[in-house]
C-alpha cells in the first residue's frame, strides 16, 4: 500500500525493530502524528483468544478516568420517570415509539445508545439499523439498565465499549493526541486491567499477544506487551 511523504517521515521515527514500554509508546505515537487536527490515540490489542467459541467472546466495557476527548451524543430509549432522569443526567435525546420509529427511518445522528430492559422488544426492531453501527444496546457492556442516569453520564463522562473481533484483536481509542501523557497512561492501563480481568476461562496459554499503539492517521508503535502487562 503506498504511503505519502508524511506518513514516511512520521513512520522513520519509530524503529519498527523494536518493542516499546508504554511511556515511550505514547510519546512516540504522538510524536508521529502528522494531521493538522487533533488526532485521536487509538489502541489494537491482540488477545489470544478464539472469538468463534462463544465462552471466548470478550466484550464489555470500561470508564476511562480522563475520557476520550470526544463529545458523545447520547440517545436513551425509555419512558415515565426513566425519561426525566435520563433528560436530567445530560442525555442528548429522549423518547420511545416516536424515537424508535424516526431511527426506523435511518435517522443515527447520535454516538451512543441506552435502553431501559422494557423497551428492548420495540428496540429489538432496530437491529438493521443499530447492528451495523455497533449502536444496539446490550447489558454485556451496561447500555440496558434501569438506572439510566448513570449509564448516561459514564458515557458522556468518556466510558467506551470494546469487542474482540473475528481475528482476536480490541480496536479502540483511549484518547486524543492533545491530552497530557500521564491522561493517556491513566487511561490504557484502565483499558488493559479491564481486559485482564476478563480473561475467558476456557481461553489457554498468553493472553495478550500484541499491543499497538497509534494516532488515526499515523503508523504504529510496538508495545513490549508482556512488560505492561506485568505493571499493570
Amino acid at each position: 500500500m503506498a504511503r505519502g511523504k508524511q506518513y514516511q517521515a512520521a513512520s522513520d521515527k519509530i524503529d519498527r525493530t523494536h518493542s516499546y514500554d508504554l511511556e515511550e509508546a505514547i510519546v512516540l505515537a504522538k510524536e508521529a502524528a502528522f494531521a493538522k487536527f487533533d488526532e485521536s490515540l487509538d489502541i489494537a490489542i491482540k488477545l489470544g483468544v478464539n472469538p468463534k467459541h462463544a465462552d471466548q467472546m470478550v466484550r464489555g466495557s470500561v470508564s476511562l478516568p480522563n475520557g476520550t476527548g470526544r463529545d458523545v451524543r447520547v440517545l436513551v430509549f425509555c419512558k415515565g420517570e426513566k425519561a426525566k432522569e435520563a433528560q436530567d443526567a445530560g442525555a442528548d435525546y429522549v423518547g420511545d415509539d416516536e424515537l424508535i420509529s424516526k431511527v426506523q427511518d435511518g435517522w443515527t445522528d447520535f454516538d451512543k445508545v441506552v435502553a431501559t430492559p422494557d423497551m428492548m422488544g420495540q428496540v429489538g426492531k432496530l437491529g438493521k439499523v443499530l447492528g451495523p453501527r455497533g449502536l444496539m444496546p446490550n447489558p454485556k457492556v451496561g447500555t440496558v439498565s434501569q438506572d439510566v442516569a448513570k449509564v448516561v453520564k459514564e458515557l458522556k463522562a468518556g466510558m467506551i465499549e470494546f469487542r474482540v473481533d473475528k481475528n482476536g484483536i480490541i480496536h479502540t481509542t483511549v484518547g486524543k493526541k492533545s491530552f497530557e501523557n500521564g491522561a493517556l497512561l491513566e487511561n490504557i492501563k484502565a483499558l488493559l486491567d479491564t481486559l485482564v480481568k476478563m480473561k475467558p476461562a476456557s481461553a489457554k496459554g498468553q493472553y495478550v499477544r500484541g499491543i499497538y499503539l497509534s494516532a488515526s492517521q499515523g503508523p504504529s508503535v510496538k508495545l513490549d506487551h508482556s512488560k505492561v502487562v506485568n505493571e499493570l
